[in-house]
């Protein structure tokens, strides 16, 4: 069984709840989401489809001769759990040599995810918002999904954008809160909108979540501002 995949590198985390922590970054190949504002669109698949099928041993080796001093390994996409079975063991033997698994993921493939959840430690969720994404809506998945997340560490993140919606973050919220009001809050400014008023917006946003939720934080994707992967 071989994965496919874009890269496996040694970075800098630059979003969420760890931002700033070193980790190996495993990322997959293919998604089944295409938002608008992507900024890994080459690990989508539309177009040109360029990856390298790996073995478990070889993914390994890589993730061993980089991981040093690494907080976890971080497995991102695209979206990782469209290759469930490879991530499965992935997963299970990062546990088995003592790393911790960081599951980057657009969350609406719940069962995907219960069926490794006993091998991943954190959990860093988008919330979809269709007016961001122009996608359609994913609320029944997202609900489905956060409560699998909440028997391990989870943070849910949500991009912002200068179309984001005041009832669809409030929608946000309150599913979140619906299964756990301590579960932490992200609102994510688009990159692409930061010098457009996305700050100001996410701000108002952040009043009106911090009614419903315990822990709502704005944060930026730092990497971007570092200049690094």
């Amino acid at each position: 069984m071989n994965a496919k995949l874009i890269e496996i590198f040694h970075s800098i985390q630059g979003e969420g709840l760890y931002v700033g922590v070193p980790q190996v970054f495993v990322r997959f190949f293919e998604c089944n989401m295409h938002c608008t504002w992507c900024d890994t669109p080459h690990s989508i698949g539309d177009g040109k489809r360029e990856y390298e099928e790996l073995s478990l041993k070889q993914v390994m080796a890589k993730i061993h001769a980089l991981y040093g001093h690494a907080h976890s390994v971080s497995l991102t996409g695209g979206e990782p759990l469209l290759q469930k079975d490879f991530l499965k063991s992935l997963s299970h033997e990062l546990h088995a040599q003592g790393k911790k698994t960081y599951l980057d993921t657009n969350g609406t493939l719940p069962q995907a995810l219960g069926e490794m959840i006993k091998d991943i430690d954190i959990i860093a969720m988008d919330i979809k918002l269709p007016s961001s994404t122009k996608q359609r809506a994913f609320w029944k998945e997202h609900e489905e999904f956060l409560k699998i997340a909440a028997t391990r560490q989870v943070f849910v993140k949500n991009v912002i954008s200068l179309d984001t919606k005041k009832e669809e973050i409030i929608k946000a919220a309150k599913l979140v809160a619906s299964v756990d009001p301590n579960i932490l809050f992200i609102l994510q400014p688009n990159f692409l909108d930061m010098k457009k008023g996305v700050i100001e917006q996410c701000v108002e946003h952040q009043k009106s979540c911090a009614k419903i939720l315990k822990d709502v934080r704005i944060l930026p994707q730092v990497h971007k501002f570092m200049k690094i992967r």
